[in-house]
Protein backbone atom coordinates (compact mmCIF):
# COMPACT_ATOMS: atom_id res chain seq x y z
CA UNK A 1 0.00 0.00 0.00
CA UNK A 2 1.19 3.96 -0.73
CA UNK A 3 0.22 6.84 1.24
CA UNK A 4 -1.30 7.77 -2.31
CA UNK A 5 -4.71 5.67 -1.13
CA UNK A 6 -4.77 7.31 2.32
CA UNK A 7 -4.28 10.92 0.91
CA UNK A 8 -7.50 9.92 -1.47
CA UNK A 9 -9.11 8.20 1.34
CA UNK A 10 -8.44 11.44 3.36
CA UNK A 11 -9.41 13.90 1.26
CA UNK A 12 -12.51 12.32 -0.37
CA UNK A 13 -13.39 11.16 3.14
CA UNK A 14 -13.62 7.20 1.90
CA UNK A 15 -14.19 5.55 5.42
CA UNK A 16 -16.56 4.68 7.82
CA UNK A 17 -16.70 8.33 10.03
CA UNK A 18 -19.19 6.79 12.21
CA UNK A 19 -18.43 6.92 15.87
CA UNK A 20 -14.91 7.97 14.83
CA UNK A 21 -12.50 7.85 17.64
CA UNK A 22 -8.80 8.30 18.27
CA UNK A 23 -5.80 6.35 19.66
CA UNK A 24 -6.44 7.31 22.59
CA UNK A 25 -10.07 6.98 22.53
CA UNK A 26 -11.52 10.00 22.71
CA UNK A 27 -14.26 11.01 19.96
CA UNK A 28 -13.33 12.37 16.60
CA UNK A 29 -15.54 14.70 13.88
CA UNK A 30 -13.92 15.74 10.81
CA UNK A 31 -15.62 19.12 9.76
CA UNK A 32 -12.80 19.71 7.16
CA UNK A 33 -10.42 17.45 5.76
CA UNK A 34 -8.37 20.50 4.40
CA UNK A 35 -6.33 21.14 1.43
CA UNK A 36 -3.89 18.82 -0.23
CA UNK A 37 -0.34 20.34 -0.33
CA UNK A 38 2.09 19.00 -3.15
CA UNK A 39 5.27 20.75 -1.32
CA UNK A 40 7.20 20.34 1.58
CA UNK A 41 5.24 20.21 4.96
CA UNK A 42 2.66 18.21 6.15
CA UNK A 43 -0.60 17.03 3.95
CA UNK A 44 -3.18 18.51 4.43
CA UNK A 45 -3.37 22.51 5.25
CA UNK A 46 -6.40 24.33 7.10
CA UNK A 47 -8.31 20.99 8.53
CA UNK A 48 -11.32 21.37 11.09
CA UNK A 49 -11.84 18.91 13.47
CA UNK A 50 -13.01 17.97 16.50
CA UNK A 51 -11.57 15.72 19.18
CA UNK A 52 -13.68 15.41 22.74
CA UNK A 53 -15.38 18.75 23.49
CA UNK A 54 -12.61 20.75 22.13
CA UNK A 55 -12.57 22.35 18.67
CA UNK A 56 -9.39 22.35 16.57
CA UNK A 57 -8.24 24.02 13.17
CA UNK A 58 -4.49 22.97 11.81
CA UNK A 59 -3.09 20.69 9.94
CA UNK A 60 -2.80 16.74 9.51
CA UNK A 61 -0.17 14.50 8.19
CA UNK A 62 -0.58 10.98 6.88
CA UNK A 63 1.55 8.04 6.77
CA UNK A 64 1.43 4.35 6.73
CA UNK A 65 2.45 3.53 9.96
CA UNK A 66 2.39 5.80 12.29
CA UNK A 67 6.39 5.84 13.33
CA UNK A 68 6.84 6.88 9.55
CA UNK A 69 6.89 10.36 11.48
CA UNK A 70 10.07 9.78 13.27
CA UNK A 71 11.39 8.09 10.20
CA UNK A 72 10.89 11.09 8.17
CA UNK A 73 12.29 13.35 11.23
CA UNK A 74 9.26 15.01 11.24
CA UNK A 75 10.02 15.26 15.38
CA UNK A 76 12.55 17.70 14.57
CA UNK A 77 10.54 20.03 11.96
CA UNK A 78 9.02 23.40 12.81
CA UNK A 79 6.79 22.77 10.06
CA UNK A 80 4.77 19.70 11.38
CA UNK A 81 4.18 22.03 15.33
CA UNK A 82 0.86 23.03 14.03
CA UNK A 83 -0.60 18.97 13.20
CA UNK A 84 -3.32 18.22 15.40
CA UNK A 85 -3.98 15.10 13.73
CA UNK A 86 -1.83 11.84 12.13
CA UNK A 87 -4.04 9.76 10.01
CA UNK A 88 -2.74 6.20 9.57
CA UNK A 89 -3.40 3.06 8.28
CA UNK A 90 -1.30 1.50 10.89
CA UNK A 91 -0.91 2.68 14.67
CA UNK A 92 2.36 1.39 15.49
CA UNK A 93 3.97 3.70 17.96
CA UNK A 94 2.65 7.15 19.93
CA UNK A 95 4.04 10.32 18.61
CA UNK A 96 5.05 13.27 19.85
CA UNK A 97 5.36 17.06 18.98
CA UNK A 98 8.97 18.68 19.71
CA UNK A 99 7.41 20.23 23.10
CA UNK A 100 6.86 16.41 23.73
CA UNK A 101 2.53 16.86 23.73
CA UNK A 102 0.96 13.69 22.03
CA UNK A 103 -0.38 13.86 18.42
CA UNK A 104 -3.90 12.06 18.22
CA UNK A 105 -3.88 9.55 15.84
CA UNK A 106 -7.02 8.21 13.73
CA UNK A 107 -6.22 4.48 12.48
CA UNK A 108 -7.93 3.97 9.22
CA UNK A 109 -7.33 0.47 8.67
CA UNK A 110 -10.38 -0.84 10.20
CA UNK A 111 -12.63 1.81 8.89
CA UNK A 112 -12.07 1.47 5.12
CA UNK A 113 -14.79 -1.07 2.79
CA UNK A 114 -12.97 -4.40 1.73
CA UNK A 115 -14.22 -3.31 -1.81
CA UNK A 116 -12.60 -0.65 -1.78
CA UNK A 117 -9.50 -1.56 -0.63
CA UNK A 118 -9.61 -4.14 -3.38
CA UNK A 119 -10.21 -1.85 -5.69
CA UNK A 120 -6.90 -0.10 -5.09
CA UNK A 121 -5.32 -3.42 -4.92
CA UNK A 122 -6.04 -4.33 -8.33
CA UNK A 123 -5.36 -1.38 -10.06
CA UNK A 124 -2.01 -0.46 -8.46
CA UNK A 125 -0.93 -3.48 -7.05
CA UNK A 126 -1.25 -5.85 -9.54
CA UNK A 127 1.02 -6.25 -12.81
CA UNK A 128 -0.41 -4.81 -16.08
CA UNK A 129 0.90 -5.10 -19.90
CA UNK A 130 -0.32 -1.65 -21.02
CA UNK A 131 -1.88 0.39 -18.10
CA UNK A 132 -2.99 -0.25 -14.70
CA UNK A 133 -6.81 0.77 -15.73
CA UNK A 134 -6.50 -1.69 -18.95
CA UNK A 135 -9.59 -3.88 -18.50
CA UNK A 136 -11.31 -0.96 -17.22
CA UNK A 137 -10.60 1.89 -20.11
CA UNK A 138 -12.97 0.69 -22.43
CA UNK A 139 -15.88 1.13 -20.07
CA UNK A 140 -15.40 4.36 -19.05
CA UNK A 141 -18.19 6.22 -20.10
CA UNK A 142 -17.95 8.91 -23.19
CA UNK A 143 -19.05 12.10 -20.94
CA UNK A 144 -16.28 11.38 -18.26
CA UNK A 145 -13.56 10.24 -21.01
CA UNK A 146 -14.19 13.62 -23.32
CA UNK A 147 -14.46 15.95 -20.01
CA UNK A 148 -11.06 14.57 -18.55
CA UNK A 149 -9.43 14.83 -21.59
CA UNK A 150 -10.63 18.03 -21.99
CA UNK A 151 -9.16 18.93 -18.59
CA UNK A 152 -5.73 17.27 -19.37
CA UNK A 153 -5.53 19.09 -22.36
CA UNK A 154 -5.53 22.76 -20.93
CA UNK A 155 -3.21 20.71 -18.03
CA UNK A 156 -0.80 20.60 -21.20
CA UNK A 157 -1.36 23.63 -22.22
CA UNK A 158 -0.64 25.82 -19.01
CA UNK A 159 2.45 23.59 -19.03
CA UNK A 160 3.58 25.21 -22.25
CA UNK A 161 2.07 28.61 -21.50
CA UNK A 162 4.51 28.72 -18.36
CA UNK A 163 7.57 27.69 -21.12
CA UNK A 164 6.26 30.73 -23.15
CA UNK A 165 5.94 33.50 -20.15
CA UNK A 166 9.58 32.34 -19.18
CA UNK A 167 10.68 32.90 -22.56
CA UNK A 168 8.80 36.32 -22.64
CA UNK A 169 10.43 37.61 -19.38
CA UNK A 170 13.51 36.69 -20.83
CA UNK A 171 13.04 38.60 -24.09
CA UNK A 172 11.46 41.53 -22.31
CA UNK A 173 7.77 41.08 -23.42
CA UNK A 174 8.89 41.17 -27.26
CA UNK A 175 6.15 38.19 -28.40
CA UNK A 176 7.74 38.63 -32.00
CA UNK A 177 10.99 37.72 -30.40
CA UNK A 178 8.76 34.52 -28.47
CA UNK A 179 6.69 33.63 -31.66
CA UNK A 180 10.50 33.61 -33.79
CA UNK A 181 11.88 30.85 -30.86
CA UNK A 182 9.22 28.68 -30.52
CA UNK A 183 8.59 28.53 -34.44
CA UNK A 184 11.88 27.62 -34.55
CA UNK A 185 11.43 25.05 -32.42
CA UNK A 186 8.81 23.65 -34.20
CA UNK A 187 10.40 23.92 -37.77
CA UNK A 188 12.93 21.63 -36.02
CA UNK A 189 10.41 18.78 -35.10
CA UNK A 190 11.49 16.35 -32.76
CA UNK A 191 15.22 15.67 -33.74
CA UNK A 192 15.85 18.97 -33.99
CA UNK A 193 13.38 20.93 -31.97
CA UNK A 194 16.30 21.57 -29.43
CA UNK A 195 18.79 22.76 -31.76
CA UNK A 196 16.97 24.74 -33.82
CA UNK A 197 15.24 26.99 -30.56
CA UNK A 198 19.08 27.16 -29.00
CA UNK A 199 20.26 28.53 -32.81
CA UNK A 200 16.95 30.95 -32.77
CA UNK A 201 17.66 32.31 -29.05
CA UNK A 202 21.38 32.81 -30.21
CA UNK A 203 20.17 35.52 -32.62
CA UNK A 204 18.97 38.84 -31.80
CA UNK A 205 15.32 38.62 -33.12
CA UNK A 206 15.87 42.37 -33.96
CA UNK A 207 18.82 41.20 -36.76
CA UNK A 208 15.84 39.16 -38.04
CA UNK A 209 13.75 42.14 -38.45
CA UNK A 210 16.72 44.07 -40.21
CA UNK A 211 17.19 41.49 -42.95
CA UNK A 212 13.22 40.12 -43.55
CA UNK A 213 13.26 41.81 -46.59
CA UNK A 214 16.10 39.71 -47.90
CA UNK A 215 15.22 35.88 -48.16
CA UNK A 216 18.87 35.42 -49.41
CA UNK A 217 20.46 36.88 -46.23
CA UNK A 218 17.84 35.37 -43.92
CA UNK A 219 19.08 31.50 -46.00
CA UNK A 220 22.49 32.93 -44.83
CA UNK A 221 21.59 33.98 -41.13
CA UNK A 222 20.20 31.08 -40.49
CA UNK A 223 22.06 28.17 -42.37
CA UNK A 224 25.12 29.59 -41.41
CA UNK A 225 24.10 30.02 -37.30
CA UNK A 226 23.30 26.38 -37.13
CA UNK A 227 26.51 25.70 -39.07
CA UNK A 228 25.01 24.12 -42.08
CA UNK A 229 26.73 25.90 -45.14
CA UNK A 230 28.87 23.58 -46.60
CA UNK A 231 31.37 25.12 -49.55
CA UNK A 232 30.98 22.18 -52.18
CA UNK A 233 29.00 24.42 -55.28
CA UNK A 234 28.76 27.70 -55.91
CA UNK A 235 25.63 28.59 -53.86
CA UNK A 236 27.21 27.55 -50.88
CA UNK A 237 30.39 29.76 -51.41
CA UNK A 238 28.07 32.61 -51.98
CA UNK A 239 25.84 31.91 -48.96
CA UNK A 240 28.94 31.22 -46.78
CA UNK A 241 30.77 34.68 -47.68
CA UNK A 242 27.32 36.34 -46.68
CA UNK A 243 26.88 34.63 -43.84
CA UNK A 244 30.58 35.69 -42.66
CA UNK A 245 30.07 39.36 -43.44
CA UNK A 246 26.35 39.04 -41.12
CA UNK A 247 28.27 37.57 -38.46
CA UNK A 248 31.03 39.97 -38.68
CA UNK A 249 28.19 42.70 -38.92
CA UNK A 250 26.31 41.75 -35.61
CA UNK A 251 28.83 40.31 -33.92
CA UNK A 252 27.20 36.77 -34.16
CA UNK A 253 28.39 33.36 -32.06
CA UNK A 254 27.93 29.72 -33.00
CA UNK A 255 30.95 28.55 -32.33
CA UNK A 256 29.53 25.79 -29.36
CA UNK A 257 25.82 25.57 -30.65
CA UNK A 258 24.78 22.46 -30.94
CA UNK A 259 24.50 21.06 -34.81
CA UNK A 260 21.32 19.39 -36.33
CA UNK A 261 20.88 16.35 -37.31
CA UNK A 262 20.22 14.36 -40.71
CA UNK A 263 20.27 10.99 -39.54
CA UNK A 264 16.65 9.04 -40.26
CA UNK A 265 15.14 11.79 -41.29
CA UNK A 266 13.47 11.92 -44.74
CA UNK A 267 14.62 14.53 -46.98
CA UNK A 268 11.52 16.80 -46.98
CA UNK A 269 12.70 17.31 -42.98
CA UNK A 270 16.43 18.33 -43.44
CA UNK A 271 17.19 20.63 -41.28
CA UNK A 272 18.71 22.46 -44.54
CA UNK A 273 15.65 22.75 -46.18
CA UNK A 274 13.02 23.54 -42.87
CA UNK A 275 15.49 26.62 -42.06
CA UNK A 276 15.07 27.94 -45.73
CA UNK A 277 11.32 27.27 -45.46
CA UNK A 278 11.59 29.30 -41.81
CA UNK A 279 13.60 31.95 -44.34
CA UNK A 280 10.81 32.26 -46.77
CA UNK A 281 8.13 32.51 -43.95
CA UNK A 282 9.91 35.70 -42.54
CA UNK A 283 10.98 37.41 -45.98
CA UNK A 284 7.40 37.00 -46.86
CA UNK A 285 5.52 37.54 -44.10
CA UNK A 286 6.56 40.88 -42.50
CA UNK A 287 4.50 40.94 -39.37
CA UNK A 288 3.29 37.20 -38.69
CA UNK A 289 2.92 37.29 -34.54
CA UNK A 290 -0.02 40.04 -35.95
CA UNK A 291 -1.59 37.49 -38.72
CA UNK A 292 -1.58 34.82 -36.65
CA UNK A 293 -3.19 36.58 -33.39
CA UNK A 294 -5.67 38.27 -35.50
CA UNK A 295 -6.29 34.14 -37.70
CA UNK A 296 -9.58 33.00 -36.41
CA UNK A 297 -9.35 29.07 -37.88
CA UNK A 298 -7.35 26.79 -39.08
CA UNK A 299 -7.51 28.25 -42.71
CA UNK A 300 -6.63 31.54 -42.19
CA UNK A 301 -3.77 30.16 -40.45
CA UNK A 302 -2.65 27.55 -43.06
CA UNK A 303 -3.12 30.30 -45.68
CA UNK A 304 0.16 31.92 -43.66
CA UNK A 305 1.98 29.09 -43.88
CA UNK A 306 1.59 28.75 -48.14
CA UNK A 307 5.02 29.74 -48.88
CA UNK A 308 7.45 29.53 -51.87
CA UNK A 309 10.91 28.29 -51.10
CA UNK A 310 13.93 29.89 -52.85
CA UNK A 311 15.26 28.27 -56.19
CA UNK A 312 18.39 26.82 -55.56
CA UNK A 313 16.50 24.67 -52.86
CA UNK A 314 13.92 23.35 -55.05
CA UNK A 315 16.16 20.88 -56.88
CA UNK A 316 18.55 20.48 -53.68
CA UNK A 317 17.89 18.93 -50.32
CA UNK A 318 21.58 19.76 -49.22
CA UNK A 319 24.32 21.52 -50.74
CA UNK A 320 25.71 20.44 -54.13
CA UNK A 321 23.69 17.40 -54.38
CA UNK A 322 20.81 18.25 -57.40
CA UNK A 323 17.38 16.27 -57.85
CA UNK A 324 14.60 16.96 -59.91
CA UNK A 325 12.80 20.30 -59.04
CA UNK A 326 10.09 20.19 -56.56
CA UNK A 327 8.30 22.96 -55.06
CA UNK A 328 8.77 22.17 -51.13
CA UNK A 329 6.07 23.81 -49.95
CA UNK A 330 4.71 23.38 -46.38
CA UNK A 331 2.66 20.24 -46.07
CA UNK A 332 -0.79 20.20 -44.32
CA UNK A 333 0.22 17.86 -41.73
CA UNK A 334 3.46 19.83 -40.71
CA UNK A 335 1.71 23.25 -40.87
CA UNK A 336 -0.89 21.01 -38.04
CA UNK A 337 1.82 20.20 -35.74
CA UNK A 338 3.14 23.90 -35.88
CA UNK A 339 -0.49 24.86 -35.20
CA UNK A 340 -0.13 22.26 -31.88
CA UNK A 341 2.63 23.08 -30.59
CA UNK A 342 3.46 26.70 -31.53
CA UNK A 343 0.68 28.43 -32.69
CA UNK A 344 -2.01 27.64 -30.19
CA UNK A 345 -0.41 27.76 -27.25
CA UNK A 346 1.16 31.06 -28.33
CA UNK A 347 -2.55 32.32 -28.95
CA UNK A 348 -3.68 31.27 -25.62
CA UNK A 349 -0.88 32.76 -23.82
CA UNK A 350 -0.98 35.88 -25.61
CA UNK A 351 -4.35 36.72 -24.90
CA UNK A 352 -4.01 35.45 -21.13
CA UNK A 353 -1.29 38.31 -21.22
CA UNK A 354 -3.52 40.89 -22.83
CA UNK A 355 -7.08 39.98 -20.24
CA UNK A 356 -8.89 38.40 -23.16
CA UNK A 357 -11.01 35.30 -22.49
CA UNK A 358 -10.29 32.75 -25.57
CA UNK A 359 -10.67 29.40 -24.12
CA UNK A 360 -13.26 28.49 -26.24
CA UNK A 361 -11.75 30.07 -29.50
CA UNK A 362 -8.65 27.69 -28.54
CA UNK A 363 -10.70 24.53 -28.22
CA UNK A 364 -12.21 25.35 -31.70
CA UNK A 365 -8.62 25.40 -33.36
CA UNK A 366 -7.65 22.23 -31.44
CA UNK A 367 -10.71 20.26 -32.34
CA UNK A 368 -10.54 20.96 -36.17
CA UNK A 369 -7.11 19.25 -36.28
CA UNK A 370 -6.87 15.77 -36.55
CA UNK A 371 -5.21 13.24 -34.26
CA UNK A 372 -1.75 12.97 -33.86
CA UNK A 373 -0.16 9.37 -34.83
CA UNK A 374 2.27 8.50 -32.71
CA UNK A 375 2.76 4.86 -30.12
CA UNK A 376 0.99 6.80 -27.04
CA UNK A 377 -1.92 7.53 -29.20
CA UNK A 378 -1.89 4.38 -30.72
CA UNK A 379 -1.90 2.28 -26.91
CA UNK A 380 -4.91 3.87 -25.91
CA UNK A 381 -7.15 3.67 -29.28
CA UNK A 382 -6.29 -0.10 -29.04
CA UNK A 383 -7.70 -0.31 -25.55
CA UNK A 384 -10.65 1.97 -26.63
CA UNK A 385 -11.12 2.46 -30.28
CA UNK A 386 -11.62 6.43 -31.22
CA UNK A 387 -10.58 7.61 -27.82
CA UNK A 388 -8.43 10.33 -29.89
CA UNK A 389 -10.00 11.47 -32.92
CA UNK A 390 -8.64 15.16 -33.29
CA UNK A 391 -5.72 16.90 -31.86
CA UNK A 392 -6.90 17.65 -28.37
CA UNK A 393 -7.38 14.48 -27.84
CA UNK A 394 -4.47 13.20 -28.66
CA UNK A 395 -2.44 16.26 -26.67
CA UNK A 396 -4.27 15.11 -23.64
CA UNK A 397 -3.52 11.31 -24.28
CA UNK A 398 -0.13 12.30 -24.30
CA UNK A 399 -0.48 14.16 -20.94
CA UNK A 400 -2.22 11.41 -19.56
CA UNK A 401 0.59 8.71 -20.39
CA UNK A 402 3.64 11.12 -18.78
CA UNK A 403 2.17 13.19 -15.89
CA UNK A 404 -0.37 10.06 -14.71
CA UNK A 405 -0.29 6.18 -16.55
CA UNK A 406 3.75 6.06 -16.41
CA UNK A 407 3.75 7.71 -12.69
CA UNK A 408 1.02 5.66 -11.33
CA UNK A 409 -0.90 8.43 -10.51
CA UNK A 410 -4.15 6.80 -10.18
CA UNK A 411 -5.59 8.52 -7.71
CA UNK A 412 -5.19 11.54 -9.22
CA UNK A 413 -6.56 10.77 -12.56
CA UNK A 414 -10.37 11.47 -12.74
CA UNK A 415 -10.29 7.86 -14.53
CA UNK A 416 -8.19 5.99 -12.17
CA UNK A 417 -10.22 7.21 -8.85
CA UNK A 418 -13.37 6.64 -10.02
CA UNK A 419 -12.97 2.77 -9.93
CA UNK A 420 -12.49 3.09 -6.40
CA UNK A 421 -15.64 4.29 -5.85
CA UNK A 422 -17.41 1.03 -7.15
CA UNK A 423 -18.48 0.03 -3.23
CA UNK A 424 -22.27 1.91 -3.31
CA UNK A 425 -21.51 3.13 -0.03
CA UNK A 426 -18.81 5.40 -0.29
CA UNK A 427 -19.94 6.92 -3.81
Amino acid sequence: MKEDFLYHLWKFQKYDSEDLKTSEKDYLKIFKPGIQNELSGPDFFNAKIQIGDQLWAGNVEIHIKSSDWYLHRHEIDSNYDNVILHVVWEHDEEIYRRDNSIIPTLVLKDKVDKGLQESYENLLEKDHLKLNCENDFKNFSDFQMEHWLERLFFERLERKTKFILDLLAKTGNNWEAVLFTVLSRSFGSKVNADAFMIMAQSLDFKVVQKLSNNRYSLEALFLGQAKLIKGEDQYSLELQKEYDYLKHKFSLKNEFLPSPEFFRLRPDNFPSIRLAQLAALYSEKKNIFHELMQAKNITEIKDLFDLQISEYWKSHYNFGKTHTTKNKKLTSAFIDIIIINCIVPIKHCYFQFIGEENEQSIQDLIQSIKTEKNSVVNLYNELRPKTATTAMHSQALLQLNSEYCTSNKCLQCELGASLLRKSPKYI
